[in-house]
This record gives C-alpha cells, sequence and structure tokens, in this order.
C-alpha cells in the first residue's frame, strides 16, 4: 500500500497493527511503511515468520473445510485480518454454498479493504467490533441479521487470543463467544506458543510487538487447553488423535512435511459444543 494513499479518519499507521503486519508477512499489500519496518525486524529474528503465517492461514482453510463438511453454514470470524487468499467465506462455500459469514475486526482499514471485497455479497457482513467484547460482537445488527443462534454456528478465534493478555483474561472471553452457541457447534482455534522456542526469540519478538496496540503473548501447551474446557475436541480424520496439537499437523496430509518450525509456533485445535 502506498504510504501517501490518504488512512481512514483516526488511524495512526505510523503505529504498526497486528492485522497489517500478519498481511506483510503473508505477502500482502495492505500494510504501511511502520509495518514493515516492524515485520522486517520481526524477520530478523525469526526468519521462518512468514510460514508461521502461512501454517496458521493453512490450519483456517483446512479447519473450515472440515467443519463445513460436518454441515455447518455459518460460521463467525473473529479477528479476521485483512483479507487474503482462500478466505473463510471462499473455502466453506466451497462445501456449502448457501454459507454465511461475519467477519470482526476492530481495524478500520481492514473493514475498509473486507467491504470492497465482499461488495453485494448479502451472505457475508463486516463487523467492526473489538474480540475482548463477545456481547457486541455476538448482538451487533450485521451479526444478528446474517446468524441463526438457533443453528449451529463455527466460531473461530484463529491467531488471534495472543494479542490478548492474562490480565483481560482471555479464557473467560472465549467461553463467553461459546456459551452463546447450541449444542454442534464448532470452536476452530490457533494461539501462539513459546514451548519450542529459546526464551531470548520469544522476548525479542514480545519487544517489537510493544509498538503495536495490542503487544502479543504467547501461552503453554496446558494454558492453551483451557479455551477448550468444557466442549468435545475432535480428530481432523479418522484415526487421528482428539487434542491440541500444532498448526502445521492439524489434518495435514503428510506430517513429515508440516512438522516445521512455523508450525510450532502455534498450537490448535477444533472443538465441538456438546
Amino acid at each position: 500500500m502506498s504510504d501517501t494513499e490518504e488512512a481512514p479518519p483516526g488511524v495512526d499507521v505510523s503505529v504498526p497493527s497486528a492485522a497489517r503486519l500478519y498481511d506483510y508477512y503473508l505477502g500482502g499489500e495492505l500494510n504501511y511503511a511502520a509495518d514493515r519496518a516492524a515485520g522486517a525486524e520481526v524477520n530478523r529474528k525469526v526468519p521462518e515468520i512468514r510460514d508461521v503465517a502461512w501454517s496458521n492461514r493453512g490450519f483456517l482453510q483446512r479447519a473450515v473445510r472440515w467443519v463445513a463438511e460436518q454441515g455447518v453454514r455459518q460460521f463467525v470470524d473473529v479477528g479476521a485480518g485483512l483479507p487474503t487468499q482462500n478466505n473463510t467465506h471462499q473455502v466453506a462455500r466451497a462445501v456449502r454454498p448457501d454459507a454465511r459469514v461475519v467477519y470482526v475486526d476492530h481495524d478500520p482499514i481492514v473493514r475498509i479493504h473486507a467491504n470492497a471485497l465482499l461488495e453485494g455479497d448479502e451472505q457475508t457482513a463486516v463487523v467492526l467490533r473489538d474480540l475482548r467484547d463477545p456481547e457486541a460482537v455476538l448482538d451487533d445488527p450485521d451479526t444478528r441479521r446474517l446468524i441463526d443462534f438457533s443453528r449451529p454456528v463455527a466460531m473461530m478465534l484463529v491467531a488471534v487470543t495472543h494479542f490478548l493478555s492474562d490480565e483481560e483474561d482471555p479464557w473467560d472471553i472465549v467461553a463467553r463467544y461459546m456459551r452463546r452457541l447450541v449444542p454442534g457447534s464448532y470452536l476452530v482455534l490457533s494461539a501462539g506458543t513459546q514451548d519450542f522456542q529459546p526464551e531470548w526469540r520469544v522476548r525479542a519478538v514480545q519487544e517489537i510487538y510493544s509498538g503495536t496496540p495490542t503487544g502479543v503473548h504467547t501461552r503453554t501447551r496446558e494454558q492453551i487447553e483451557r479455551y477448550f474446557d468444557g466442549l468435545e475436541i475432535v480428530p481432523p480424520y479418522d484415526g487421528a488423535k482428539a487434542e491440541v496439537t500444532y498448526v502445521g499437523f492439524w489434518g495435514a496430509e503428510d506430517a513429515e512435511e508440516a512438522d516445521s518450525d512455523g508450525s510450532r509456533w502455534s498450537y490448535c485445535a477444533v472443538a465441538r459444543v456438546p
């Protein structure tokens, strides 16, 4: 994105944002100089950062396809970020052409570009809300217009809860989303971990992200497993383990190829509401 392009009112593009950094890692063009500078610094500390982003993206696509194959036609993608290739609505509709998708993000730039992509699509909506307020997200008029909460919903929180601090209690936030969903609904979640990284690398990334509005907060496997309390973790295919695993592993056809350095920066799972 050209840095001479006028930013939306109230958006300070001199400060990097998590959504635009993610776009930078994915090779997108919807980012500004501050995002590229911060992203390049992360890349120097974590050379596999692009693989981290693409591993999460691959998990999202495989999980959406799997959930749609179970018959789910409604998706709420919280912390959706900037649009890229094979977005949630495109993957879901390859299986369920009548799928409805609500994208949620608090970054006005995300809303502008997502609305441009989705113009004329009455089965999608872009909601400008903060993931920290589940009630506002779920009760937004556009969410209520598209999502029938008396029927199963896929609640997607992919690569987003690590932008919540412990003090914000991300476990309670996730639980508040899930309490609104009927049996047969699903939680699709991935989150950053420090379990396989030297402490200095984690600190370096956290220091860079301290210059963003959200910061970043990696967690252990045990902490990430808590997001799925009260839910039934499902295997991606017959014979697979029903467990929290690396994002590259979930549903991967080739486990050895999936076991990349980037994949081990994030845990994930898909779980059903019993």
